[in-house]
């Protein structure tokens, strides 16, 4: 059973006694429009790779910066927790970018419209779940498990508030009468916003400037053929891996020395000699890279995996939550017993939103999903999303707090979500076309939901940290998530339409005909090629590929086909008819998705490949292990649970040469545990994570904007950048990561006394 931590072992920077302005409406404004900024830049970058950056710390130091220049300029300065309602409302954004960018446009690749209404509303009925969901877990998953779940981009974001209170802040805090306060906190900022200054510098001439290569790889031949490792040098995952310490971090690196030492080096040995391709990949083995082949088959055994070990984790953390929910429910018809109710009110740090607006909140979710025609659902698929949306909530909630937000894998979720979805579908006999839209918005709604759960649980670790209080920290994050939802779905849309191409019939399907008394939609040419076509065509949604490829096409009143649209997602075509070149998205994750659901629906997925992973996880609890975090390794790319397992080994370093100093030897281990929470080598590595997130927004600046800029230094690196590019760019790229781990393990040491 879980014990609540002692208020003395975890004192929040403002106590529950002092009361200083915090849900104002100029930081809540400010949160508000950082989201929005954000969340459109992640929202290209989950386009373009897949990938995005928590925004909790950059928004945060954002907001500090803006607060202090107003302040200067004559207005009010504002107060620690002004500024953690900023970072809570503004990091909404990010998690809203993620799940929309992972399954919406899977809607295009598989041959659907992406309509506005299903966008905006999936985004903000994903929103809202999430955090409905987690106002009844905080108590269980950041009170109860504080020791236990470290959030660390949480923990780093509340150092990044406390070192930069201001003199009221500091005064509210009881540090105004401590002589040693004021130089302390000076030294702790000067730390944090050195490592700030140095993770933003590094990564934006790593990967903008193109300085060296940001993912330095070997791969392996002879007897481990197909065997590789690979580490991405960043200094927000270096940061990351040093928080959550060398236990997760060493288990997390393990799942993926699985993937990438022993399961593809497998597959090629067993593979090489066949003469076809081995479902579900799509080409012979023996020409597969170590990457073709995890995209084949070890995803699909990676989310089994994440799939078992979720739900291994979430029946472990049942009591408590069902202590939580019954706390909720008793408590839901309190507040009219007169004094007696009122002397025994919670404190300011810990009130939420009551429990009823959570329960009176998900019935309206039901409802909305079950009548809004856009998602094409039913009863069951509103049932669906609610159970699977409480599961992984969960599972998301406690895997941010043991690998933070950046190494969460969500879209591992989203795939056992639509894992179990269709094969609901499957036994209800509801397969072809027509359910893939019902399937994808069940899993995209989940996976919003699991995303803003995630981030949800970093804020409220924050201002658990700082003392903020969680009920105005519910509001913030609400009016960022449906703020943010409203805009990046006509973002998303607009993304789509800049890159999509009218591609004439006789290129890809000549003579192609249907019968156009079957169609209903019209449509127009949109963007250049409107210019020499402004005729209104029938819309016709292509299942199969005889006479030419599955798709969307545009088909004249005689019922021939004119044209295909290639979508900007996923698009096959990058030049129009005129020769113009057009930009496209990748969009990896979304295409995961919809191999997903037509495997399933379709009856093709490789269930075999699942199941191995859900063997794994089971292998690892009966042998004692707690499976989901290495079940993550599995699942993510051996390059980014690296850089984890290397910053949790300087930290392993740093604790085991501190415990010997004289002046720590009589310390038990929790309290050496809750000194190195508050070493110098966390503040660095909050600075690491702030500045590498933040310089993810110059990334995609320079890439989705400054696209000549980005092709000039990328052709000019190529040619004459030998950290870059070149036989040895991986070994000279190591060298400014070890500098950078050199100086995080400098700081991190403690000075020994006399």
């Amino acid at each position: 059973m879980l014990k609540e931590t002692s208020s003395a072992a975890v004192r929040p920077y403002i106590p529950a006694s002092a009361y200083i302005p915090e849900l104002s409406f100029r930081a809540l404004f400010m949160g508000v429009i950082l989201g929005m900024v954000f969340g459109a830049s992640s929202l290209y970058l989950v386009l373009k790779v897949g990938l995005t950056v928590s925004a909790s710390i950059p928004v945060a130091v954002i907001a500090i910066t803006l607060f202090r220049l107003t302040h200067k300029m004559g207005g009010k300065d504002s107060t620690i927790l002004e500024n953690s309602i900023t970072q809570t409302a503004g990091s909404a954004g990010e998690s809203i970018a993620f799940g929309l960018g992972v399954t919406m446009p899977a809607i295009l690749i598989l041959g659907f419209d992406l309509e506005i209404s299903r966008v905006m509303l999936v985004g903000c009925l994903g929103g809202l779940l999430g955090i409905l969901m987690m106002i009844p877990m905080r108590r269980t998953m950041i009170v109860l498990q504080h020791n236990e779940l470290k959030y660390p981009e949480g923990t780093a974001c509340a150092e990044v508030l406390k070192a930069a209170a201001t003199p009221a802040s500091r005064e509210a805090a009881g540090e105004a009468s401590d002589p040693n306060a004021k130089d302390e906190a000076g030294k702790r900022a000067a730390i944090i916003f050195g490592g700030f200054g140095i993770g933003l510098l590094y990564k934006i001439i790593n990967v903008a400037l193109k300085g060296w290569k940001d993912t330095p790889e070997a791969v392996f031949g002879g007897s481990l053929k197909g065997g590789s490792i690979g580490a991405e040098v960043s200094p927000e995952l270096l940061g990351v891996g040093y928080i959550i310490g060398p236990r997760i971090a060493s288990v997390m690196a393990a799942g993926g020395v699985m993937s990438y030492l022993l399961l593809i080096p497998m597959i090629k040995f067993f593979g090489d000699a066949l003469s076809v391709p081995v479902a579900p990949g799509t080409m012979l083995i023996s020409q597969m890279s170590p990457h073709d082949v995890r995209s084949a088959y070890v995803l699909y055994i990676g989310a089994g995996a994440v799939a078992a070990g979720g739900l291994v984790s979430l029946i472990r953390c049942l009591p408590t939550i069902w202590r939580s929910l019954s706390a909720g429910l008793a408590g839901m018809g309190k507040g009219k017993a007169g004094s007696a109710a009122t002397a025994a009110a919670p404190e300011r740090t810990d009130q939420d939103i009551p429990f009823k607006w959570v329960v009176l909140g998900c019935f309206a979710i039901i409802a909305i999903i079950t009548i809004a025609t856009p998602l094409h659902m039913n009863l069951l698929g509103a049932l669906l999303i609610l159970v699977f949306g409480f599961l992984f909530a969960t599972v998301s909630s406690r895997l941010t707090g043991e690998i933070g937000s950046s190494s969460n894998p969500i879209s591992g979720m989203t795939v056992a979500t639509l894992l179990f979805t269709c094969l609901i579908f499957l036994l209800m006999g509801w397969t072809g076309g027509q359910y893939y839209v019902t399937a994808l918005s069940v899993g995209a709604v989940v996976c919003i939901a699991s995303s803003n759960a995630g981030t949800t649980s970093q804020d409220l670790k924050t201002g658990y940290l700082v003392g903020s209080t969680p009920r105005f920290q519910q509001y913030a994050i609400l009016a960022g998530a449906l703020s943010s939802a409203l805009i990046l779905g006509p973002i998303l849309l607009k993304l789509n339409d800049a890159g999509t191409v009218y591609v004439p019939a006789a290129q890809v399907a000549p003579n192609l005909t249907t019968d156009v008394s079957k169609l209903s939609d019209t449509a127009q040419l949109q963007g250049p090629q409107a210019e020499q076509d402004s005729a209104t065509y029938k819309v016709w949604h292509k299942t199969d590929t005889v006479g030419g490829p599955a798709g969307k096409y545009l088909v004249d009143n005689a019922g021939k086909v004119a044209y295909l649209v290639d979508p900007g997602i996923n698009g096959a075509y990058n030049k129009r008819p005129d020769g113009t070149e057009v930009k496209k998205y990748d969009a990896p994750k979304a295409v995961l998705m919809s191999y997903i659901i037509k495997g399933i629906l379709d009856r093709q997925l490789p269930w075999s490949l699942v199941l191995f992973g859900v063997m794994i996880a089971v292998v690892l609890e009966m042998s004692g292990i707690p499976s989901l975090a290495f079940a993550v390794g599995v699942y993510l790319p051996l390059s980014s649970s690296a850089p984890l397992f290397i910053g949790g080994m300087v930290r392993w370093l740093v604790d085991r040469r501190n415990s010997k100093l004289a002046h720590n030897q009589h310390m038990t281990e929790e309290e050496k545990q809750a000194a190195g929470d508050r070493s110098s080598g966390v503040l660095l590595s909050s600075g690491y994570i702030a500045g590498g997130a933040l310089a993810g927004i110059v990334i995609a600046f320079t890439a989705g904007i400054l696209t000549n800029f980005d092709r000039i230094i990328g052709a000019w690196a190529t040619k004459s950048n030998p950290f870059f590019e070149g036989p040895n760019a991986d070994a000279l790229s190591m060298i400014p990561y070890a500098l950078l781990i050199i100086a995080l393990y400098w700081v991190a040491r403690e000075k020994k006394t006399d």
